[in-house]
């Protein structure tokens, strides 16, 4: 488990590429600062493993499902990308709960700046959409952030300075592909609710008076 408050900027060092799998290594002196072999890192969003590692540098494999699901099949040597240790159970929480489990690849629309602020369009498929909400929390490569707006193909999150420069965010373009992970809560409140008819139990319809039944309106 993670919280999308990404720790530092690493770099893909060398990539052992196969047809549908990878073997990274990637340079991050504060994610190894304390690392095992076994250790869960994320890697702009992606939880992996540690498979080995040496003074400031850690290696990782990618399976064929994670090389076909993420955006890491299009990382190269020299790429930036973002890390983050799985929380500890002592140390403060800023983000939100992150699994470090994909749901999808998103595509950047449009970038445009207002006052200090990026304002960054993410389109994404649209069985996504019931999974985000105005004010809603969504990680994009592994960072938490906030929707500030919805669109029919997606969602418009906002960069204050400090995440363009602490964050791979700050470097994307129109055109770019991220990794997109719904908030867990927003998908279990779904499963919930979506009870199959054929199970001989309620409509799959969310309605007021299912959203006040399991309390999340008042």
């Amino acid at each position: 488990m993670f919280t999308g408050i990404v720790e530092e900027k690493g770099k893909i060092k060398q990539i052992d590429k196969n047809k549908s799998s990878l073997t990274l290594k990637i340079e991050g002196n504060t994610v190894t600062s304390d690392v095992s072999v076994g250790d869960s890192i994320s890697v702009n969003g992606v939880c992996l493993t540690v498979t080995s590692y040496g003074s400031g540098w850690f290696t990782v494999d990618v399976i064929p499902e994670t090389f076909r699901g993420t955006s890491l099949a299009t990382t190269s040597v020299g790429s930036e990308v973002n890390l983050e240790r799985a929380m500890s159970a002592g140390g403060r929480f800023g983000g939100h709960f992150v699994s470090g489990h994909v749901d999808t690849v998103g595509k950047i629309r449009r970038i445009w700046m207002e006052d200090n602020a990026a304002y960054i369009h993410i389109a994404i498929e649209l069985e996504g959409l019931p999974f985000i909400a105005l004010k809603g929390s969504v990680t994009v490569d592994g960072t938490s952030l906030t929707i500030f707006g919805l669109k029919d193909d997606g969602f418009i999150i906002s960069l204050i300075p400090e995440t363009r420069r602490a964050t791979v965010l700050g470097d994307k373009k129109q055109g770019d592909i991220v990794n997109v992970e719904y908030d867990v809560l927003a998908k279990y409140m779904e499963r919930m609710l979506t009870v199959k008819k054929t199970q001989g139990r309620e409509s799959n319809t969310i309605t007021t008076d299912k959203l006040q039944q399991y309390g999340f309106l008042d």
